[in-house]
């Protein structure tokens, strides 16, 4: 148990990787915050948490909102006294389209949820770590910021700003005992990809072969699996790794 009695915030608890994280943070010892928009999502990973032997507590935070970010950093200290790390996984994705013609208000709901929410989120707790003189903050980026994909410009834009916003922390507050670091994730098994595959013509079964072939650990990563590089990145284990970007994508990209 790598989080063992750890206090994790984990923004974006939505179907597939946020869920993911959220119930492996608990189950390797943390005790969990976690936050979406949804209320009846984040109760039901709650619950789920509390019955299996768990602490967590459900937090309706939207991240573009700097006042429920500081909320649900308050209701984190109220239940649990302290604050050791935070995942932000909170993301919006504009319609798929080139950018020549992407909606410029859909690009910028994009980059304030998912890059300039995180560094809401951070602001939020960087004062509680600060006095702790310790903490792990892990920005959930992707794959499509390597291997540009059209129809993903927008996305990845802000996925992109959020990698600069962790080097830009982790520089920053140097000293201080927080660390800041980036896993970028890659095709992930789970819900929204079976919803995904299910909308193609052949219930995606030639993309999915196609794919699974493609990536060299010979199978699409699911996503409770990658899930375990942020544990890790969160926990003690990674105490000397900051600033760094973790690419967890089954070896699809292999940087140079």
């Amino acid at each position: 148990m790598i989080l063992k009695d750890k206090v994790v915030i984990i923004t974006g608890a939505g179907p597939g990787m946020g869920q993911a994280l959220c119930r492996g943070a608990a189950a390797e010892g943390a005790k969990v915050a976690i936050s979406a928009r949804s209320v009846e999502a984040i109760n039901a990973i709650r619950d789920d948490i509390v019955a299996a032997g768990g602490e967590a507590i459900a937090v309706p935070t939207d991240v573009g909102d700097m006042a429920q970010c500081r909320r649900l950093a308050e209701e984190t200290l109220k239940a649990f006294g302290r604050i050791d790390g935070l995942v932000h996984s909170a993301y919006y994705h504009p319609d798929w389209s080139v950018l020549e013609s992407a909606q410029i208000d859909q690009i910028s709901r994009a980059l304030d949820v998912i890059a300039v929410g995180g560094l809401r989120m951070a602001q939020a707790v960087i004062p509680t770590m600060r006095n702790q003189k310790s903490g792990s903050i892990v920005n959930i980026s992707t794959l499509a910021t390597r291997k540009p994909n059209p129809g993903e410009g927008g996305y990845a834009m802000g996925k992109s700003a959020l990698s600069q916003l962790s080097r830009q922390l982790a520089v920053e507050l140097g000293g201080t005992g927080i660390r800041v670091n980036t896993a970028l994730m890659g095709w992930m098994d789970g819900v929204p990809l079976d919803n995904f595959f299910a909308s193609l013509p052949d219930g995606g079964k030639a993309l999915r072969a196609e794919t699974a072939a493609r990536i060299p650990v010979g199978h699409i990563p699911p996503d409770k699996d990658c899930a375990k590089a942020v544990y890790f990145l969160l926990s003690d284990y990674a105490s000397e790794v900051n600033g760094v970007a973790l690419d967890v994508n089954g070896g699809d990209w292999v940087a140079p």
